[in-house]
């Protein structure tokens, strides 16, 4: 005759929802995904990367037979006009027209379209490359600056006209001093 046993049936489910419960309490293993590049690799694409929108200013610029310079950081520029008074620096009020484009022509913002642009130096959410380029025009001045991707919108673009890894060609006319 087979007997039934209440008390080992409770002990079963017992040691059954404890099982549950420590189980999940501890914690998951971590997980390292392999074989994806590394800061080498990283490096060496980034340098190719930076190296190949080079490349892309430099025909740009052969091509439209300009006479530009290069800042240390990578900042392309032509000042046409030097404009009066002091250079613009933190806290400056900066107001300008201004033309934003990509290297095919392929026109992004303007002035023309949106109004004058009025910028807070340092202050002001814009480009690191208009904010370098900016920091070396005066009142009154008219200037060129190409910006490589690294100093503009990276590999995301804006999100609006500016794709991923666009070099961005700004014309700006200055009208507004400090």
């Amino acid at each position: 005759m087979i007997r039934d046993n209440p008390m080992g049936e409770k002990y079963i489910v017992l040691f059954f929802f404890l099982s549950v419960i420590i189980s999940c309490n501890t914690k998951p293993e971590k997980f390292v995904i392999s074989g994806g590049p590394g800061k080498k690799e990283m490096a060496d694409l980034n340098r190719y990367l930076v190296q190949k929108d080079r490349e892309r200013i430099e025909n740009y610029i052969q091509r439209k037979n300009l006479v530009m310079n290069e800042s240390p950081t990578g900042l392309w520029y032509l000042i046409k006009k030097e404009g009066f008074g002091d250079l613009f620096t933190d806290n400056d009020r900066v107001i300008m027209e201004y033309d934003c484009s990509l290297l095919d022509g392929t026109k992004c913002y303007s002035s023309e379209d949106l109004g004058p642009k009025e910028i807070i130096l340092g202050r002001s959410e814009i480009e690191p490359g208009l904010n370098e380029g900016l920091r070396m025009l005066k009142p009154g001045a008219e200037a060129v600056f190409i910006i490589p991707p690294f100093l503009a919108f990276g590999l995301v673009g804006d999100g609006k006209k500016i794709p991923s890894r666009a070099v961005i060609v700004y014309n700006v006319n200055i009208l507004y001093d400090k």
